[in-house]
């Protein structure tokens, strides 16, 4: 699943509730399917989620929320399913933070990420548990947490067992039934997680991204670091290095999709890598400049690279494609049945700028193709003379296991076709993608530090090799004229449960 989540424990004895609203509120774009709060105060935790973004709140109402809410250590969690049924029930259901009880042992967690060995791990919880009920990824995690604490484990040893036998994503966010707060990565770090805290330093503050602190002008301290667990305590955050692995592999689509502009990963804001993928998309495609009159972004995500573009072409940037403000759905993480409605209503192409004109276009990726083809035709209308897309991403050949929504290779227009295949798809006269060493040179990471099985197949975690490999030879089994249909539960979970 992908996910937002937000930790906060005050020294002070504060109400954190403010606090983690604007976390939230700040993070709303990694999730939009639902949001969930949960406090804890004198031995309880106090829980409200629901469907949707986060929702405004009028200052009327913020003692009435805050009662609802009490305590000074919290969490939240907004969300958006990357596998099982969409439907409002289930998601509601699957809504974090979760609260898991083992013979009085009790605590909450909020995550992000995405287990690949999940079907293995719910057997065995099944089968050591009575009555275990799973509904999210969640689930596995904090009943894996506890029952390493009815083991006799510490915190280390419990959330060392975790990152030794869960395959897959995952940053974590957890409250003991002691009001201890903690974080901690997988052995990868795949998914970004950051700490933080107030001028008094008497609120401490773990944050997806960076923008969660900024919200509630916190100071950034560091970001975790793969394998390791982190406990805030009065005398600051407490470090525990409990896993080195092999190599780390930080998603790099957050830097060309998920993340946003104004967010920080090791020091370096994310608009700043997305305006250098534009300048080198036009050093590796002189060609296509040439022929370009106009550049036009596709917002927001492709504001940043077409900015990149236009330092480094001289072409005018012309904002001729408006997002509509209070459209805020994401198209990428919307239902598949949202997503051409989404798309249409959301961006306003300005017709008179475009007539006459060859137009490049700067996207963030081309994953399905949806977005960039519903684009293509409304400046086709427009009378748009030639169009050629600069994809600031490399070429999406591979399913993410790790909580983006393209788990299977049936929802890749990459996967089979060839740009020249998908420009004639999507209706483009040419589509042109970063190359994969201009993408980790503008990053300025090394390959090896990086997640990029998407674009090159090459998975961090051994099982989700094993499920690619498995999917991509049915796949390629399959004739070249398979529809790029949205995934079901079937077609991805059949493969987790033959593991």
């Amino acid at each position: 699943m992908g996910c937002g989540i937000f930790g906060v424990k005050n020294f002070n004895n504060q109400t954190v509730f403010p606090y983690i609203y604007w976390g939230l509120r700040a993070q709303n774009h990694r999730g939009q399917q639902s949001h969930g709060f949960l406090t804890f105060s004198q031995g309880q935790f106090f829980s409200y989620k629901n469907l949707d973004i986060v929702p405004k709140i009028k200052t009327t109402a913020n003692d009435e929320w805050i009662e609802r809410l009490p305590g000074s250590v919290g969490m939240g969690n907004v969300r958006y399913t990357t596998s099982g049924k969409c439907d409002n029930s289930t998601i509601i259901q699957g809504t974090q933070p979760v609260i898991g009880n083992i013979d009085s042992i009790e605590m909450a967690i909020s995550f992000n990420g995405s287990i690949i060995n999940e079907q293995e791990l719910k057997d065995k919880l099944c089968s050591k548990l009575d009555n275990f009920v799973h509904n999210c990824d969640a689930d596995i995690i904090c009943y894996e947490l506890l029952l390493g604490f009815k083991q006799g484990k510490d915190l280390l040893g419990a959330v060392r067992g975790v990152m030794e036998s869960v395959d897959g994503a995952f940053s974590v966010i957890g409250i003991l039934r002691d009001g201890t707060i903690f974080a901690f990565k997988d052995p990868y770090g795949i998914k970004p997680l950051c700490v933080g805290y107030s001028s008094d330093r008497q609120t401490l503050v773990f944050s997806s991204e960076t923008v969660g602190l900024d919200m509630n002008s916190f100071e950034r301290a560091f970001e975790l670091n793969p394998g390791e667990l982190v406990i805030a305590t009065k005398e600051g955050f407490i470090r525990h290095q409990l896993i080195e692995g092999s190599r780390h592999a930080f998603c790099a689509f957050e830097y060309a999709y998920f993340a946003r502009p104004d967010s920080q990963f090791d020091g370096k804001y994310v608009y700043e890598v997305r305006e250098a993928f534009g300048r080198n998309i036009v050093y590796e495609n002189p060609d296509v400049i040439k022929e370009g009159d106009i550049i036009i972004s596709v917002p927001e995500t492709g504001d940043d690279p077409a900015m990149g573009v236009h330092e480094a072409s001289g072409l005018r940037w012309e904002r001729a494609s408006r997002r509509h403000r209070y459209i805020t759905e994401r198209a990428f993480i919307s239902l598949d049945n949202e997503r051409f409605s989404t798309i249409d209503k959301k961006i306003n192409i300005l017709g008179s700028k475009v007539a006459g004109k060859n137009v490049i276009i700067c996207e963030d990726s081309i994953v399905r193709g949806d977005t960039t083809k519903v684009i293509i035709d409304k400046l086709r209308k427009s009378g748009a003379k030639k169009i050629f897309v600069f994809a600031t991403y490399p070429r999406v050949i591979g399913p993410c296991f790790y909580g983006v929504d393209m788990s299977t290779y049936e929802q890749l227009v990459g996967a089979k076709n060839s740009p020249e295949e998908i420009a004639k798809i999507i209706g483009a006269d040419g589509v042109c993608y970063l190359s994969l060493e201009k993408v980790v040179e503008s990053i300025g990471k090394s390959c090896d530090q990086l997640c990029l099985a998407c674009a090159n197949g090459k998975y961090p975690t051994p099982l989700a090799q094993k499920l690619a490999d498995t999917m991509k030879k049915e796949f390629f089994e399959k004739p070249k004229e398979t529809k790029y249909d949205c995934k079901t539960e079937e077609n991805i979970c059949k493969y987790k449960k033959t593991e």
